[in-house]
């Protein structure tokens, strides 16, 4: 049965109710399973959205945290990359990035964190990293916000959340890692670029999940050629699907023709040393394995190491003589959430951006959605 919302006239945020109600798959910790929470109620404050959603994709990060390697708390209601429509919005209404006020009905993908907008950091042009930075799928579940993460019927937009709108063409397995993959690889180029220009340039892309393979897509849009490295037969093949020009296996030796130099050369020719390197596999040995060989001027861009891992040695002479730049990048900003749902909407169709969610669940088989392996993402879906 579809949940038919009812509000005030207007929408005037003093609470909307949905039949039936809402609900919220919450963990409750390592070793738990998940417990469906209803939400028959929602209190809308001004600038808030109510979202059904549509189809929700699981993380890595939603994996690491039930199984507890990473910390959360909880009870919380994991998820934070999905697609949605807007059932109901607060006082005033809800706002795109673009500045245009949300329509009811309206598609739309949102980002994971939600930022202040006020503090030094936000203030810097770091929303992502603000001081009192609030995260879907990440924070304890609490009263008022019950639905806080994308694992549910419904999320609830807060204030100060991006939300772009989407394509209604465009398959929901596309645009749900929008929110948080996709824009954290354009992030990750766009840190890139501000060193060493994408087009023309080699890209080193240490593996080939879900963010690797969008890089090498979006890199090759951009003009790069792209080598993708990782030790899965299967997932280097899938590279090649989305536009690498050649592929190695990291333990291959460097002399055999699965080896990295092999596949340098025959996507660089002559200049076969990258001058921009991505990691997103968060594998200490790839991040040691990239530094050596990016080019002078070139930039080494880590976004996958995300995890307590051992330290990385840096030598300054070489960070020196060879003109290297080092940069992290963690979470996104509104524009890159754009940049996401642009490139997905008018590139998307060429590479097999829906094959890469190799299963769907219901909503109530979220542990199993969870434990699934094999696929880039699963996905599960309420409805």
């Amino acid at each position: 049965m579809t949940p038919r919302v009812v509000a005030p006239p207007a929408s005037l945020g003093l609470g909307v109710s949905v039949y039936p109600s809402a609900t919220a798959m919450v963990w409750q910790g390592v070793g738990h399973r998940h417990e469906a929470v209803a939400v028959p109620g929602v209190r809308l404050a001004p600038g808030d959205a109510l979202v059904e959603v549509e189809l929700a994709t699981v993380c890595g990060s939603d994996i690491h945290t039930a199984l507890g390697h990473r910390s959360a708390p909880a009870p919380l209601v994991l998820g934070h990359e999905q697609v949605g429509r807007v059932v109901a919005l607060g006082r005033g209404g809800a706002k795109t990035t673009d500045g245009r006020r949300v329509a009811l009905g309206e598609r739309v993908v949102w980002s994971v964190a939600v930022p202040c907008g006020r503090c030094a950091r936000c203030r810097r042009g770091l929303p992502q990293r603000c001081v009192s930075l609030q995260k879907y799928g990440h924070e304890r579940m609490r009263r008022g916000w019950e639905l806080s993460g994308g694992f549910a019927t419904h999320t609830h937009l807060l204030d100060g959340t991006s939300i772009v709108a989407v394509p209604e063409d465009l398959p929901a397995a596309v645009l749900a890692p929008a929110s948080c993959s996709t824009a954290t690889v354009a992030a990750a180029l766009e840190a890139a670029a501000a060193i060493v220009p994408l087009d023309g340039a080699l890209v080193l892309i240490a593996g080939a999940g879900m963010l690797g393979l969008t890089a090498s897509a979006m890199a090759t849009e951009a003009g790069a050629k792209v080598v993708v490295s990782d030790p899965i037969p299967e997932r280097r093949e899938a590279a090649r699907l989305f536009g690498a020009a050649a592929v190695a296996d990291p333990r291959a030796a460097p002399d055999s023709r699965a080896g990295l130099p092999a596949a340098l050369a025959k996507a660089g020719g002559r200049a076969s040393a990258p001058t921009i390197a991505l990691e997103f596999s968060g594998n200490p040995s790839a991040v040691r394995s990239l530094l050596p060989v990016v080019d002078v001027g070139g930039v080494l861009v880590l976004a996958g190491s995300l995890g307590d891992g051992p330290e990385l040695s840096l030598v300054p002479e070489q960070l020196v003589r060879r003109l290297l730049t080092v940069r992290g990048v963690h979470n996104y900003a509104p524009r890159h959430l754009e940049q996401a749902v642009r490139f997905l909407t008018e590139a998307g169709g060429k590479y097999p951006f829906a094959e890469q969610v190799g299963a769907v669940f219901p909503l109530a088989e979220v542990d199993a959605a969870l434990c699934a392996t094999g696929y880039p993402r699963v996905a599960v879906r309420p409805s």
